[in-house]
């Protein structure tokens, strides 16, 4: 029996709609407070049918095992601008009632070996449908921008070379990564300033001001 992608998808996709609005909501609050907000922008996804074949072709998970063997159907990302934003951004969603967390990956303490760095969270998030709810497993990454940048680069490279990079690009990518982590760690030295300056920025001729991210957009 073909499988009805559109009514297995709708719960994820609603997971992923109200998550993005609690998560904004959260940033919200932090900036009514005046207080600094560890969340930069939020973005989310719910991943296409054709990369779930692909990936359970590949892992080998069933087709009637998907929802409790693929983590990240649902998938969000939450952009920090420090280090220190990730960790912080980690306890708040800890402290939440309205999910579980069942594994944590911290991948900057223990970066992968291609110089990947973030912090992912698999939860499980339950859904009210008009059937009843439906507890679905989704995927938090937490990240800086510097991380996200080199993850977004390294992400499109390796679908050009499906993995298997040329050793000089994979050492290219390796210093980057590194050259990203060390920036991260000189706006983590001078964090206080900057925050100082942000604060100032914001109450004064940047008021006003919109997202300069269009995916954090409503």
């Amino acid at each position: 029996m073909e499988k009805d992608w559109k009514l297995f998808l709708a719960p994820y996709e609603q997971a992923v709609g109200e998550m993005k609005v609690k998560l904004r909501g959260i940033r919200k609050q932090f900036n009514e407070l005046n207080r600094h907000t560890p969340i930069e922008f939020v973005t989310g996804r719910v991943k296409p049918v054709d990369s779930i074949l692909m990936k359970a072709s590949l892992r080998k998970i069933p087709m009637d095992r998907l929802e409790e063997e693929m983590q990240d159907i649902a998938g969000l990302r939450i952009m920090c601008q420090f280090v220190e934003d990730i960790y912080q951004v980690v306890e708040i969603i800890r402290n939440r009632k309205d999910l579980e967390i069942v594994q944590e990956r911290d991948y900057i303490t223990n970066k992968k070996e291609s110089g990947y760095r973030s912090y992912h969270l698999v939860i499980v998030y339950p859904v009210q449908l008009v059937t009843g709810e439906k507890r679905i497993l989704a995927e938090i990454q937490i990240r800086t921008l510097a991380m996200n940048f080199w993850a977004t680069i390294e992400h499109s490279l390796n679908y050009k070379y499906q993995g298997v990079f040329p050793e000089e690009l994979n050492a290219r990518l390796q210093r980057a990564a590194e050259a990203a982590y060390q920036l991260d760690g000189e706006m983590s030295d001078i964090r206080e300033e900057i925050q100082e300056a942000q604060h100032l920025f914001s109450h004064g001729r940047g008021k006003n001001k919109r997202s300069y991210y269009k995916e954090d957009q409503p």
